[in-house]
């Protein structure tokens, strides 16, 4: 029966999961305000399917160590640096303002001081999964207001996992006074620093070892396996070893992969199952989530939405104004903030199996997370209406704008989106560095044009780097990787490679990114250029064809045809052999971007396939 009821809450859960996270991503909403709704739905306190609960949670453990092995895989230094000087003091202000809020609202209801910590740490914590999304749909995702928005919640991560090693030892212990608190401290220290130690010395050495040997074996499953196990073993080893959560271990595992050459990879190939496990970590917080408590305690759902909507905005606004940023950016960043997700759960879980925070406050914490995700894409909708009627209102324009000075007035005129380099036109990216892809490369840069080559072969990529060349280590059909080739901004993308494995998704993908993009196709085989037109490439090489049209072009030469009939006839008889012109398949938008193709790009490409 247990072996049945793992199954049943396995698949179930993530199956109404599916079902109202595709209904709320058709709404314009979060999916993850599906996933909560799927656990209220299958949990004990609603009528029909009730999932096992103690299962659920069990496999959402899975789903909150790769979520903080993510977490650890995207954290760059880097980026941290380049927004220090209002992501630091502004994350920690909004979030020490919050706490007190949270804090003080539920005392006042008759908590205790550690229950309002919990809960006023719980609702200070915005969402990644849900900023990300509203900013990438918003397109501010790689803008000024992004940058700071992203840094902003890096150290608010930073700040949570301190919280969540921390919290055991300051608010677990019923025993002693300042001095235990203290010696406490002192232990949880040491024991950080010796697993901080451990996983960047002895893991920064073992851990690209083992990877580049599982990426040698030419295996994506043991790639992918290996990954698992590294994220998986980690954490598990600090809590058993080292005493120290295992959400820690998992963030310290996934930096360690994020700083080597296989960060990209990691992220494309092993974390769809985090993604899973994930879901099941929503659907089973849900689960806790009585819908009669809306009823019974009403006043603090409201007092924790005032907070999430009007308190933690406020406190951002108020900080980005007051560090002499622009009010666009100020009142973006503050509405982005204005939501609550996956760390408030994880801190409120915590809470609870410590029996410090008190159901209720789950209940509330889910509420206002379902509300809060819903309307935040709304509320950042208001951002540019809402500096177009302030800055109609010459008084309050005065007072938001005192602050700025010149470097307030230089940032409010520079342009919230990053403009692309002059030259993003001449870019092109080169998937596969084979004979083709090599000779490509050398004629695109004696041409100006700028390639990146997209490659799976590890020991290319690093020859290429050495060389000064732009490379990227990934597998071209996960979205990732075309992002961070840079295909948003390039002019063309070329599969060099002949027996290319996902063609269609990858010019599926890359045309999602940048639907203006010319793409060009080699195929082996006559057989596959339909589909590769359908998928929206705007011209399909294939060696059968090609080999044709050489031997065309070489006969009509010797019958004395001229350049312009030898032209003419070739490109008929490529309309014929590929089946492009006939194809209702091939759209007016592709055959105006074939008519649009760079002349001298397109020339190129064709003088090599021809040779």
């Amino acid at each position: 029966m247990h072996n049945i009821d793992l199954i049943l809450t396995f698949t179930c859960g993530l199956a109404v999961a599916l079902v109202l996270g595709w209904i709320t991503h058709r709404l314009g909403l979060s999916p993850i305000v599906g996933y909560l709704l799927a656990g209220i739905a299958v949990g004990p306190n609603t009528p029909g399917f009730v999932a096992d609960r103690l299962l659920a949670e069990q496999m959402a453990e899975i789903g909150v160590v790769l979520l903080m092995f993510g977490v650890g895989l995207h954290f760059h230094l880097n980026d941290l640096l380049a927004v220090r000087r209002i992501a630091v003091p502004g994350a920690v202000g909004q979030s020490i303002a919050a706490t007190l809020l949270g804090a003080l609202a539920v005392m006042a209801l008759g908590w205790s001081w550690q229950a309002g910590l919990v809960y006023g740490l719980a609702i200070s914590v915005a969402s990644t999964v849900v900023l990300t999304r509203v900013l990438s749909d918003f397109h501010e995702l790689h803008t000024r207001v992004g940058h700071i928005a992203i840094g902003w919640l890096v150290v608010e991560d930073l700040f949570t996992v301190v919280v969540l090693v921390l919290m055991p030892e300051i608010l677990g212990s019923r025993e002693g006074g300042i001095s235990h608190v203290l010696l406490a401290l002192g232990l949880a220290a040491l024991k950080i620093g010796l697993l901080v130690a451990t996983v960047f010395v002895v893991g920064g050495r073992v851990i690209p070892w083992l990877l580049a040997r599982a990426a040698a074996s030419g295996s994506r499953e043991l790639f992918t396996l290996t990954i698992l196990v590294v994220a998986l073993g980690i954490a598990v080893g600090s809590a058993t070893i080292f005493g120290v959560s295992m959400a820690l271990g998992a963030f310290l595992a996934g930096m360690v992969v994020g700083r080597s050459e296989f960060s990209l990879r990691a992220a494309t190939e092993a974390l769809p199952m985090r993604d899973a496990f994930a879901v099941l970590f929503f659907v089973s917080t849900g689960m806790l989530f009585d819908p009669a408590f809306l009823v019974n305690s009403p006043g603090l759902v409201a007092l924790t939405l005032a907070i999430i909507l009007i308190g933690k905005p406020l406190a951002a606004f108020l900080i980005v104004w007051f560090l002499r940023y622009p009010v666009r950016i100020a009142f973006a960043v503050a509405v982005a903030l204005a939501q609550i997700g996956e760390f408030s759960f994880i801190l409120a879980a915590l809470g609870m199996k410590l029996k410090i925070l008190p159901d209720s406050g789950m209940n509330a914490l889910v509420a206002a997370a379902i509300v809060s995700i819903s309307l935040n894409p709304l509320l950042y909708r208001l951002v540019n209406p809402f500096e177009a009627w302030a800055s109609r209102q010459p008084r309050l324009w005065k007072r938001l704008t005192a602050r700025m000075g010149a470097s307030g007035s230089h940032l409010d005129k520079t342009p919230s989106k990053i403009d692309a380099p002059s030259s993003a036109r001449y870019r092109a990216i080169v998937i596969g560095y084979g004979p083709v892809g090599s000779t490509l490369t050398r004629l695109l840069r004696e041409n100006g044009i700028e390639p990146t080559i997209i490659e799976m072969n590890l020991e290319t990529v690093r020859r290429l780097r050495n060389s000064g060349l732009s490379a990227v280590y990934g597998d071209s059909t996960h979205l990732a990787t075309l992002e961070s080739a840079g295909v948003d901004q390039a002019a063309s993308i070329i599969l060099s490679a002949s027996e290319l494995h996902g063609a269609v998704e990858t010019i599926r993908l890359a045309r999602k990114l940048n639907p203006d993009i010319q793409v060009l196709v080699r195929t082996t085989y006559l057989r596959e250029a339909p589909a590769l037109v359908r998928a929206g490439a705007h011209e399909v090489f294939a060696g059968e064809g090609e080999v044709a049209l050489s031997m065309t072009k070489f006969i009509l030469q010797d019958l004395g045809a001229t350049p312009e009939q030898i032209d003419r006839e070739r490109e008929r008889l490529r309309g014929e052999i590929l089946g492009l012109d006939a194809s209702p398949s091939r759209s007016a938008e592709a055959q105006e971007a074939h008519i649009r193709a760079p002349s001298q790009l397109k020339k190129t490409v064709e003088g090599i396939i021809d040779l």
